[in-house]
């Protein structure tokens, strides 16, 4: 297996090419947020319309990128990497030419199923091929380099929203993709589990993605009256699902999510962060983006420009935060970080039709991001470090789920503990009082990521990772 390292060319090419794939999933969850309102007024679709548009992409996401990591570790990460990047960039046409909300959902549904296929081949192989001594440093680059992508979205985005349309958000994914290919084939070294043996768990994968989706449909229309009753028994239909799902991966002697990786208490705990810091970041985005364009009445180039300090100090703080982490251990970076975007939500939560960007907006997504840049490094070196080498598929699958997850179910259930839905998002005042408590909901989950921090997250998890005994179920 190679041992690359960072600061020798073909580690920088291969660290590069990780980054362009990944950038496909970070640029496009950016800037579809900015359109929702255009969206969402050239197709006349209600709030729920607009939730399906960004939780359709992550039921798929999160329900398949188990299998994603699975078959990178079978038949070759850097061959699935690519595979997703394919799917990707033909779903993101799918996207540009949709006709109606339906049309554009169910493109949105493909696009998650190609994030799905390249989202944990990038972490898996750099962890698979860099020397263990550049693993943070080389996950935390990623991390920053990841967010130019992030940083360049909103100015692109916003004004391609503005000119050309929307439509051409999804349509320049295609040339990206077509770099992303070219750099893949020519830099990136392959890696695979040579253990891995078994059919494909096909029906957990079918399990775990009906479960995610009856509780983000049931979650999606239970602000409504007419539908609460359906809601309830939907939701009633995805926990049974779920627990079916639990009860088949325990069961398998190839399970798609293999619960003894949970044997590894760190991982765990970790894993557990991941869900409410990601849950409330999937929060934040959804609320920000709209409440910026439709309450304060900023256009889409400038919601985006908004919020470019959050982006901009991941992009230039996150490779630190990762050799900060290698150094005292994650435990305190990760709670630090925590704490500090509680308080940048908290700080957005005041955000309304009066702020101001330079007294109001301004300061609150710059301490959110300092929060981000000090967290997001070494919560994912600490999963990844968390269980063997041979397993950095299912681990970063494993985490990838984890955290799509927390993000569909708070963009899903935010608005209905908010108070809003149908055309609650066309009326600035309604839909800002909802604002305010979805990003108190947010900061809550925040906190509570800061606490299990703190509790936790051992000071040695870096320097001496667990490895979890490896248990088959009756």
């Amino acid at each position: 297996m190679p041992q690359l390292r960072l600061k020798t060319a073909t580690g920088r090419w291969a660290l590069l090419a990780t980054v362009l794939g990944t950038s496909l999933a970070f640029l496009d969850a950016t800037v579809a947020n900015l359109a929702l309102p255009h969206i969402g007024a050239e197709f006349d679709t209600s709030l729920a319309g607009l939730q399906w548009v960004v939780t359709g992409y992550t039921v798929s996401l999160a329900g398949l990128i188990l299998l994603g990591g699975a078959l990178g570790d079978r038949y070759g990460r850097r061959r699935i990497y690519l595979v997703g990047v394919v799917w990707f960039g033909l779903a993101s046409l799918l996207c540009a030419v949709a006709p109606n909300i339906g049309a554009l959902i169910a493109a949105r549904i493909l696009q998650g199923v190609g994030g799905a296929l390249l989202t944990p081949g990038s972490l898996a192989l750099i962890q698979a091929s860099f020397h263990p001594d550049d693993r943070a440093r080389a996950i935390g680059a990623w991390s920053g380099l990841s967010g130019v992508a992030t940083a360049v979205g909103p100015f692109l985005g916003g004004w391609l929203i503005g000119g050309p349309g929307w439509r051409w958000i999804f349509l320049i994914n295609v040339p990206l993709a077509l770099v992303v290919i070219a750099v893949t084939v020519r830099h990136l070294p392959e890696s695979r589990d040579e253990a891995a043996t078994g059919r494909f768990d096909v029906t957990g994968a079918v399990l775990g993605a009906g479960a995610l989706s009856a509780l983000t449909y049931a979650l999606t229309i239970g602000g409504t009256a007419s539908t609460r009753v359906t809601a309830w028994v939907t939701g009633a239909s995805g926990l049974v699902l779920f627990a079916v799902f639990l009860l088949v991966e325990w069961r398998r002697s190839h399970p798609m999510l293999p619960l003894s990786v949970f044997s590894s208490t760190q991982f765990s705990a970790v894993n557990a962060v991941t869900f409410v810091v990601y849950a409330a970041l999937g929060g934040v985005f959804f609320f920000a983006a709209l409440q910026l364009q439709i309450v304060v009445g900023f256009s889409a180039l400038a919601a985006g420009a908004a919020l470019l300090p959050i982006t901009m100090l991941l992009l230039l703080l996150s490779s630190s935060a990762g050799a900060l982490a290698q150094r005292i251990g994650p435990r305190w970076p990760m709670a630090g970080g925590t704490a500090l975007a509680t308080l940048g939500a908290l700080l957005l939560a005041r955000i309304d039709a009066q702020s101001s960007y330079v007294v109001d907006v301004l300061p609150a997504a710059t301490i959110f991001g300092l929060g981000l840049a000090l967290l997001v490094a070494p919560l994912t070196a600490t999963v990844l470090a968390s269980v063997p080498t041979h397993q950095a598929g299912i681990a970063s699958g494993v985490n990838n789920a984890v955290a799509r997850t927390g993000q569909l179910l708070a963009v899903a259930g935010l608005p209905l503990l908010a108070g809003l839905a149908g055309g609650d998002y066309q009326e600035p005042e309604v839909f800002s009082t909802g604002y305010r408590m979805a990003m108190f909901a947010c900061a809550v989950l925040l906190a509570a990521g800061c606490l299990l921090s703190v509790l936790m997250v051992r000071d040695d998890a870096l320097r001496q990772p667990t490895r979890p005994t490896v248990a088959r179920a009756p």
